[in-house]
């Protein structure tokens, strides 16, 4: 064997199984990236998911908005119609209750002129009797002095 051989021997020897260890977690390695490449993928499919998901979510809180802002809208016209309405319905009371006044000043000053009448009635009433009796005394007396 010629000393080329029995270096190439000897590297062989020593080489060799470093070599093989090597190739040995070369190929660990391969699988473990093949093995991370996969849930990789797997994250970026949920991830995708996830996005699509959040789009939507988005997207129909945007539509819930515009109904919001719509109902808002509604809401506000018929707030100013309302607080016109009640305006109008206030001006209306007042006058009624204006009127009301004038209609309760009327009956009673109406009541005190009926009350009025009626005392002055019962005064005339009394007064005919006094009368009547004052005739009937004067006629009393009339008959004693012709007597």
């Amino acid at each position: 064997m010629t000393v080329k051989e029995a270096v190439l021997a000897a590297l062989k020897e020593v080489i060799l199984p470093e070599l093989q260890a090597f190739r040995q977690d070369l190929a660990e390695v391969k699988t473990a990236i093949a093995v991370i490449n996969q849930r990789l993928a797997d994250i970026d499919k949920r991830l995708d998911d996830f996005n699509a998901h959040l789009v939507d979510q988005s997207r129909r809180i945007d539509e819930t908005n515009k109904r919001i802002d719509e109902t808002n809208k509604r809401i506000d016209s018929l707030h100013g119609e309302l607080v016109t309405r009640i305006d109008e319905t206030n001006k209306r009371m007042d006058s009624l209750n204006a009127e009301l006044v004038a209609r309760i000043d009327e009956t009673n000053r109406a009541i005190s002129r009926l009350y009025e009448v009626i005392v002055r009635r019962e005064e005339l009433t009394e007064m005919g009797l006094r009368l009547r009796l004052l005739e009937q005394e004067l006629q009393d007396l009339k008959k004693r002095l012709a007597a």
